[in-house]
């Protein structure tokens, strides 16, 4: 069985857990920037079902959420990538170790500029434009214009992922404007007909174009069946296997009938 095979059937099993009611409290929820606009509508909808729950949502990066999840700052980390096997050694050296609950798939879009007449580029495409080497939009049949690349932050899970399946482990180049959450990256696309970055499906709106890959549209079809070639799990850590609250909000949120109908009201793909 694949890891993101098992992770998924964990987070399944989970939901059966017998949980006790849970004491008044509060949780703090940080991390992925990706996964945000899905913690803040689940811990918004679980409040109003649970008043006596107060909920702290906050984003940063999937790195800093599971740097917090280790250090015991933070309840849940959200995580657009899987942790790393340093940061488990860290962990188990500090007393704990993260467990992961998947709680929806996502695919990774290029996008660019609405005026842009590019409409699809193949994986070697991407990766020229973003180590620098294609640096007209001309060369890709489109404007004669030059590139704009602009691309998340190294603590960014995105960037991670982005790096692994579309950079096959090389960097993007140094002249790459960088932005430090996927808000960012959409909100400097739409300002630049000449820019092109990088999110995750949920943050795709009318500012930016997304471009299909390999002539694979990205969407919940293609990601579900693994066509579309930049797809991946979103996580949730918890440090150790959770209780209380947290275990309550972690069963909200893989529930189908409650947290993965959020999911996709938030643009992401459900785990079901």
């Amino acid at each position: 069985m694949s890891k993101f095979k098992w992770i998924v059937l964990v987070a399944a099993l989970v939901g059966f857990v017998a949980v006790n009611s849970a004491l008044a409290g509060s949780l703090q929820i940080n991390g992925s920037t990706t996964v945000l606009p899905i913690a803040q509508k689940v811990a918004e909808a679980y409040m109003k079902v649970h008043p006596d729950v107060s909920i702290s949502v906050s984003g940063g990066g999937s790195g800093d959420g599971i740097k917090a999840i280790i250090d015991g700052t933070t309840n849940i980390a959200n995580s657009s990538r899987f942790i790393k096997d340093e940061e488990v050694k860290l962990a188990v050296e500090k007393g704990s170790y993260p467990v992961p609950f998947a709680i929806a798939y996502d695919c990774i879009v290029p996008v660019v500029s609405p005026d842009n007449t590019v409409g699809d580029l193949s994986l070697e495409q991407l990766k020229s434009i973003f180590k620098g080497d294609v640096k007209n939009w001309k060369e890709l049949g489109g404007p004669d214009r030059p590139i704009v690349v602009i691309s998340r932050d190294t603590s960014s899970g995105t960037y991670e992922v982005w790096e692994d399946k579309v950079m096959k482990k090389e960097r993007v180049f140094a002249g790459a404007l960088l932005q430090a959450s996927s808000g960012a990256v959409s909100q400097a696309i739409s300002k630049n007909k000449n820019a092109i970055g990088y999110l995750g499906i949920g943050y795709v709106d009318k500012n930016v174009k997304a471009l299909s890959v390999n002539g694979i549209v990205g969407n919940e079809e293609t990601t579900l069946n693994g066509k579309y070639p930049i797809s991946r799990p979103l996580f949730m850590f918890t440090r150790g296997w959770p209780s209380g609250d947290t275990l309550n909000f972690i069963n909200y949120v893989i529930n189908p009938q409650q947290g993965q109908k959020l999911v996709k009201e938030a643009g992401f793909v459900p785990l079901h």
